[in-house]
């Protein structure tokens, strides 16, 4: 299913979903070259006072990153948000996302990020704003929220259909209220319910794990995508899998681990020169720690892998970590994530270990 966002029309419509600390542009570029169809930047704040530092640099760095480029911008303040948005398009961005979404105590407690749905007029006239300063430049604009901030407070269908009249051309929900954080499970009742409310494309994220899932999802909300995050974290080779399931209802082989040991070598060079020797090296960390994880002797490479302070070092001894693993077997094991339920309307969906029998 093709996807559109203003003037653009996306690869496919399996994305993965901006994550701070994570989705920087190495992993953007590493997801899209493995299937992704579409990818969303780290959030950035619309302080005006933060956008010289070297963090929001970093995340604004989209230097031969393939388009179109969409910067997720977040804030309380609609004419700072709409300042931030210009800013931001003047620096590349091709697609404006507004984060609505994000849980974190540190966002939410400034009122930003998903806590915005409790102020249904506030988050309104933010989007309003955004739309209203990316047009001139022919920029559209995105918004990802959350299903409600309580379990008593869901509003994500009276948003979406504010959002429309505004002008917001992409709506993604998250099938989970603030209050969850990311604990529990994901609904996605309320995805649909959306999808039923606006014609905007619609995009179901949440608990996203599996080819089998992501079909799942899509027959049960009508969303128009799907979007993956935490399951994508040392596993990019997700999108392809997914892609290749909803065109075929096949499910592609493990990858190879000489491939693994190339994409994730090469994601290691690319996060050393955006981040530097030092944060490089301990930021690599999670990373690898997310790759080996269910491999054999994972836990005592990464226990290993973690007391490395040099990059030359770090990379070294994933390359022959890697090496030597290639020489027990051809094709990584079939990885399983703790299996995750889907929400009230939904059959249980296949786990990974069950993907892979």
């Amino acid at each position: 299913m093709s996807v559109h966002i203003g003037p653009y029309t996306l690869a496919n419509n399996v994305f993965v979903a901006p994550m701070a600390g994570v989705t920087d542009r190495p992993f953007r570029q590493l997801c899209k070259a493995l299937g992704a169809g579409y990818a969303v930047s780290e959030m950035v704040t619309s302080r005006k006072d933060l956008w010289d530092s070297l963090k929001t640099s970093r995340r604004a760095n989209h230097a031969g990153e393939p388009g179109p480029i969409s910067v997720q911008i977040a804030g309380t303040d609609a004419p700072m948000m709409a300042e931030a948005a210009v800013y931001n398009i003047e620096r590349g961005a091709q697609i404006i996302d507004i984060n609505m979404g994000c849980p974190a105590k540190k966002v939410c407690n400034k009122w930003a990020g998903s806590a915005l749905m409790q102020n249904e007029p506030l988050a309104v006239e933010i989007a309003a704003a955004v739309v209203e300063a990316a047009a001139p430049h022919g920029v559209p604009v995105t918004l990802k929220m959350r299903t409600g901030w309580s379990d008593d407070h869901k509003n994500a269908v009276q948003l979406a259909r504010q959002f429309e009249q505004v002008g917001i051309q992409m709506l993604t929900v998250h099938g989970r209220t603030r209050e969850q954080g990311y604990r529990g499970l994901a609904e996605y009742d309320t995805i649909r319910a959306v999808k039923q409310a606006v014609s905007v494309p619609v995009v179901a994220n949440g608990d996203i794990t599996s080819p089998a899932k992501a079909r799942d999802v899509l027959a049960f909300t009508g969303a128009d995508a799907v979007m993956v995050g935490r399951a994508a974290q040392g596993r990019p080779w997700i999108f392809r899998e997914i892609v290749h399931f909803l065109q075929t209802g096949e499910l592609l082989a493990p990858p190879l681990v000489a491939e693994l040991r190339r994409h994730l070598l090469e994601h290691l060079q690319d996060h050393y020169a955006l981040y530097g020797e030092s944060t490089g090296v301990r930021s690599a960390r999670k990373h690898i720690a997310w790759y080996v994880r269910d491999l054999p002797g994972g836990d005592a490479f990464r226990r290993e892998m973690n007391v490395i302070e040099n990059s030359a070092a770090q990379w070294q001894a994933v390359a022959d970590y890697l090496l030597a693993l290639g020489q027990q077997m051809d094709r990584l094991p079939g990885m399983a994530p703790a299996p995750e339920a889907s929400g009230s309307a939904m059959a249980p969906a296949t786990t990974m270990s069950d993907d892979f029998v």
